[in-house]
């Protein structure tokens, strides 16, 4: 006795029987106000940062090539009209991480009417221009509009980068000319050399790869890239009459659930384990297959990546490693039903009262289709805003002079009007030449600030959505359970009355569990940023630290959102702020850890299992139909060159459509859970404390009202 009361000491007392207590409560006030005032500043600022983005950013910048002036490749009615590529003085400049901030590469840039196809050097090509006029006219293309090579040296045109120091063979994509690089037996080339002597110095096709990296791997991609987007022309409608299946198959599955919810979680059960035995005998008879086959026994370590993902498909190792996969979740299945039988029957009798709640109030699977719209609207937003801040730079132009008694050097200046301003005439051999891509504003200074809020931002706002679509339904939910005669007792329209109450009095409360979880991703993300920068790094210690923190705040996301979803129960319910509602919800689930780690993980188990079902269903469909192996629809099959590809993006689609309709079974039922806990510890079965739980539930656990 003793250790029971220290026990319930430690983690509050339970629940006292109340006789006015009859579900949501409807005399409540505004929660977290501070949070919520807080929370539409936020908006205000998020809006404000959003115009001011669309005000100087320019996304054709990401779309189209914008040389240094700002003026778009190959627009009609400019004098680029004729000149459809971007050339870029030099490359090498390209490898700047900030490359990836900005959007820009920071050298000059110019539009051009075709790519240089070789070798030159502007100091070899001036020196003999009158000799050899047709290289000298040819390199001439490459130097900035207007150039005049009459009135200046060699050295002088150099410093102003009037034109480039050198030229390498390039090819266009995607309007842009980067340099022809090839590989023969590992070692980089270009026009079959891998150093050349430019003006004195060496440069190598390896410094050229790093210029132009990132455009070297979408080179390389792009007849993959290409491959694929034919296949998803091809296949796209087909992909979405196999989500629309999943989406009857969905609301079949809800539907049978609410008349016989446990003959269905048993054969979603049954189906599982075996189509898990088909897949391990399937996998098993490729593997003895391909068994002395040329070819099948090579490592896949050995052979690497390759783009054609069917080649791993030849492989023994490919099904072995699939089939033990399969072997090992069969048998963690097996072995749960046997150990967790009894509370399996306990969870399924949470699951049938979760479908006559559901059954009850039918608008509730609706909402998820709001929820998906405003996340969709968020991330639509986020994106949108996210480009046009990276697109906000404009080119800066700077005053160079060799005359230390210019006093106008490294000024900002415009170089359309240059010629004629106080800056030329008092230093004369001043020239406005491109200095970086940025800006001199305080919106310029601050943009990384701005794209740090703007994912900030994004984080809070997916973290509300999802929580006010938890609250709403467990306001409906909670009113359902506290109903003594279902559903007779039930309230009018329980889903708006739910969202009446959450959007009236406790946006606040929300704003604060979303703005906790919202910190707690946005570290993951430096985390991960700074991963990725040290991932070279040879200090052993500072990986083992990194590795330890990116542990424990995953942990800590995951517990969080596991806090929260019981805490916005507890406000739907109680109407208390969040941290009132989140320690309630603490303690009563710490004073019920075994029924918590057992029944309410049992339940998440099983719904799984009915969503992998559908998913599983599409999918094996969409695998036979994809490999023209329905002879029926053979003829209507599309010839693919990757195949995978449009069934990973059909099962992907499949278990989203799945998994909107199971997140309101999820959510019934942790409501559901939580209120049968408040009913234990408020009710004893008497006739002045009845329990409002249902029969089959008191059968089970040996209760009855008297």
């Amino acid at each position: 006795m003793g250790e029971e009361e220290n026990f319930y000491g430690k983690y509050g007392e339970p629940k006292k029987f109340e006789p006015s207590f009859k579900g949501p409560i409807a005399n409540r006030s505004c929660t977290d106000v501070i949070c919520c005032l807080l929370f539409i500043v936020a908006l205000v600022g998020y809006f404000i940062v959003g115009l001011v983005a669309w005000t100087h950013g320019d996304p054709r910048k990401v779309i189209y090539a914008t040389d240094s002036r700002g003026e778009f490749c190959g627009q009609m009615g400019t004098s680029n009209r004729d000149k459809p590529y971007l050339f870029y003085f030099n490359i090498l400049k390209c490898a700047s991480p900030l490359l990836l901030l900005h959007l820009q590469c920071p050298t000059t840039q110019i539009c051009v009417k075709k790519c240089p196809d070789v070798f030159a050097s502007f100091i070899t090509a001036h020196q003999f221009r009158k000799w050899e006029p047709e290289k000298w006219k040819n390199y001439l293309q490459f130097c900035k509009p207007g150039f005049n090579d009459s009135d200046k040296s060699p050295v002088e045109i150099l410093r102003d980068q009037d034109c480039p120091t050198f030229l390498t063979p390039s090819k266009p994509f995607s309007q842009r000319c980067f340099p022809a690089l090839e590989t023969n037996k590992g070692v980089v080339m270009v026009d079959n050399k891998t150093n050349f002597h430019l003006d004195g110095s060496l440069v190598n096709a390896t410094q050229l790869l790093e210029g132009a990296k990132g455009a070297n791997e979408v080179r390389d991609a792009r007849e993959v890239v290409m491959k694929i987007f034919e296949d998803y022309t091809k296949s796209w409608y087909w992909i979405l009459i196999g989500m629309v299946l999943a989406l009857v198959l969905s609301l079949v599955f809800v539907l049978l659930m609410r008349f016989i919810a446990k003959v269905m979680v048993w054969l979603s059960i049954l189906l599982v384990i075996a189509a898990l035995g088909y897949g391990i005998f399937h996998c098993y008879m490729e593997y003895a297959r391909l068994k002395g086959v040329q070819g099948s026994d090579i490592n896949i370590k050995d052979l690497g990546f390759q783009t054609d993902l069917r080649v791993y498909l030849h492989l023994r190792q490919t099904w072995l490693a699939f089939m033990i996969a399969q072997i090992i979740v069969e048998v963690i299945i097996i072995l749960l039903l046997i150990f967790l039988r009894k509370r399996i029957a306990i969870a399924i009798a949470l699951i049938k009262e979760a479908s006559r709640a559901i059954g009850c109030m039918m608008s509730s699977l609706l909402y998820p289709l709001i929820t998906f719209a405003l996340l969709l609207f968020c991330i639509a937003y986020w994106a949108i805003t996210a480009v046009y801040l990276a697109t906000s730079n404009e080119a800066i132009y700077k005053v160079f002079a060799d005359d230390k008694k210019c006093n106008f050097t490294t000024k900002t200046c415009n170089p359309k009007t240059f010629i004629n301003s106080i800056m030329k005439k008092g230093c004369a051999e001043a020239q406005c030449s491109f200095a970086f891509y940025g800006g001199e504003s305080y919106y310029h200074r601050y943009l990384i600030v701005f794209q740090f809020y703007n994912v900030f931002l994004f984080f809070w706002l997916v973290n509300f959505v999802i929580a006010l679509g938890e609250v709403i339904l467990a306001g409906a939910f909670a009113s359902y359970y506290w109903a003594f005669n279902k559903p007779a007792d039930l309230p009018t329209f329980p889903v708006m009355a739910s969202m009446g109450r959450a959007l009236r009095y406790h946006v606040g409360s929300l704003a604060f569990g979303s703005l906790i979880l919202a910190i707690v991703q946005i570290i993951r993300v430096l985390l991960e940023y700074i991963d990725q920068k040290v991932r070279g790094a040879q200090n052993k210690v500072a990986k083992f630290i990194l590795s330890c923190m990116k542990c424990c705040f995953w942990c800590l996301e995951k517990f969080l959102k596991f806090l929260n979803r019981n805490a916005y129960i507890m406000i739907a319910i109680y109407g208390n702020n969040f941290c009132t509602s989140a320690k309630n919800a603490f303690f009563l689930l710490m004073r019920n850890i075994i029924r918590v780690v057992v029944l309410d993980k049992v339940t998440d188990f099983l719904l799984l299992l009915g969503k992998l079902l559908i998913v599983g269903a599409v999918g094996i469909l969409g695998f036979f139909f994809f490999t023209n192996r329905i002879s029926i629809l053979e003829d209507k099959a599309p010839t693919l060159n990757y195949y995978w590809l449009p069934l990973m993006t059909l099962m992907v689609g499949s278990y989203l459509v799945a998994h909107g309709f199971f997140s309101v079974y999820a959510m019934c039922v942790d409501t559901l859970f939580l209120c049968f806990l408040e009913d234990l510890e408020r009710h004893d079965g008497s006739a002045e404390k009845p329990y409002f739980m249902p029969k089959e539930l008191m059968e089970l656990l040996q209760k009855k009202n008297k």
